[in-house]
């Protein structure tokens, strides 16, 4: 994905350019393309196109920068995508400089274009409409090049607090919009939806669609204090009153998306088993050499399957047991690897927050200086890091509020901690496991099972009547 901004250059076109230029960031000047100008005219070239126009406007030239992540995009590649949105943003009506930098870890470009175009000599119109077209233009070059883009949505952003509730269930906006989108699929008329929705315990107001109704459609579900708007900001577009009537009328027959819940339970950690004891293997030459060694020996042997045989109860308690012990293990594998994944989740948004938070300040005195292509050049590092920093948390659905990093930060810890005791008890069901699979071993082994029977015996598979009745 690729982080796009523009300001306005005011009075040191010059110095840009050289900035933007300067060959230890730009591979010695490989990653320079101009058009309609050179590196060493633009200044000039520039200045001819601004002398023809009037007007207060005193703005001299705009300055884009296009970053992407580390590791995402080559250099050349990343030069290739700046030129071709210079061109598309432009369409050759103004003259520019593109240049790629390689020196902070990751590659970005910078395109300083003419306030003045070459032909009309009119002044660039700085607005919405404009950025939000550089913006649109950036993520198509991005799908083009097989890069990955921030998905547009004309929802806000949801606290960290509500991005968790949500990833919990526990959110009740979130079971609202299910209900909605559940109840939608299930009616064919308005007022079906109406009966439905009251029928899953919901109050409603708002929901007349004359002249006198209110604003908004609202909903309330039992035990909630506040009823929750059916409005853009609030659930989002597709659920408000209009929505909600279109999207029956049409059939629409989607869902809003569910979150898969991770709720990591804690148990206790199982009591430590003593230590396995095989079987001696009498077969060796010292045994059959020595009648009082082996009379030892198989006192011994007798003593260890005897004991295995008292804890066990018999052959298929124990399969049972070793079976119910794998199945443990499995289950707490799965828990970790859960654990694991929301941790890794967890700790990008961490780290997100944290540099939003670093980097903030960088970002409030750009926005208060009035020469905003001078702190730039001074501070681009910070600035790309807070846009990219406030990008991927916005990717997650999260407003990047710093107060939010304590909570983050205690929920990390959270994990951790459940993460280190179910790997102890892990651990402790991986020795219960062998320890139960060493008696069996002893049993069998002292019963003069093979190995063939001894596994049919633990797989639970079918076994010789008689061998099975001698036991």
């Amino acid at each position: 994905m690729a982080y796009t901004r523009i300001h306005a250059i005011k009075a040191t076109i010059g110095k840009s350019i050289k900035y933007i230029c300067n060959s230890d960031k730009t591979e010695g000047g490989n990653l320079v393309t101009a058009f309609s100008c050179s590196e060493s005219t633009a200044e000039f070239d520039f200045k001819s196109s601004l002398s023809k126009t009037s007007g207060p406007d005193k703005n001299l030239a705009y300055h884009i920068i296009q970053s992407f992540p580390p590791g995402e995009v080559s250099a050349e590649e990343a030069h290739k995508i700046g030129i071709e949105l210079a061109d598309r943003f432009l369409k050759g009506d103004y003259s520019y400089v593109v240049a790629t930098h390689t020196d902070k870890g990751h590659c970005h470009s910078h395109i300083i274009f003419c306030a003045a175009d070459n032909v009309r000599h009119k002044k660039y119109n700085e607005c919405t409409k404009n950025y939000y077209l550089l913006r649109s233009l950036s993520d198509e070059l991005c799908r083009e090049h097989n890069l990955s883009i921030i998905p547009p949505s004309r929802n806000k952003g949801k606290t960290y607090t509500e991005w968790k509730a949500i990833r919990e269930g526990n959110s009740w906006k979130e079971k609202l919009r299910c209900d909605i989108d559940a109840a939608i699929k299930s009616v064919n008329s308005y007022d079906e939806f109406l009966s439905v929705i009251r029928e899953k315990g919901y109050e409603v107001k708002g929901s007349k669609i004359d002249g006198d109704s209110l604003k908004y459609i609202s909903f309330r579900a039992p035990g909630q204090k506040r009823f929750v708007r059916g409005s853009e900001r609030s659930l989002g577009v597709k659920y408000t009153r209009d929505s909600i009537i279109r999207r029956i009328t049409e059939r629409e027959k989607t869902a809003a998306p569910r979150v898969k819940t991770v709720r990591p339970h804690e148990q206790d950690i199982l009591k430590r088993t003593a230590v396995r004891k095989s079987l001696i293997d009498t077969s060796k030459e010292n045994f059959r050499n020595s009648p009082g060694l082996k009379h030892w020996a198989d006192i011994q042997n007798l003593k260890t399957a005897a004991a295995a045989y008292a804890e066990a109860g018999n052959l298929t308690e124990l399969r049972k047991k070793i079976e119910d012990k794998n199945t443990e293990l499995s289950d707490v594998r799965s828990e970790l690897s859960s654990i694991g994944k929301s941790l890794k989740e967890l700790k990008e948004i961490q780290y997100y927050l944290l540099q939003y938070k670093e980097n903030a300040p960088y970002k409030q005195q750009y926005n208060k200086t009035g020469n905003k292509e001078a702190y730039f050049m001074k501070h681009d590092e910070q600035l790309t890091l807070y846009d990219g920093a406030k990008s991927k948390l916005q990717e997650y659905g999260i407003k990047p509020h710093i107060s939010e990093l304590k909570q983050v930060n205690s929920d990390v810890a959270e994990l951790e901690k459940r993460e280190a005791d179910l790997e102890k008890k892990f651990e402790c069901a991986k020795k219960e496991s062998r320890d139960l699979e060493q008696k069996y071993r002893n049993i069998t082994e002292y019963l003069g099972l093979d190995k063939d029977e001894r596994e049919s015996e633990l797989t639970g598979e079918k076994r010789d009547t008689k061998k099975h009745q001698t036991r």
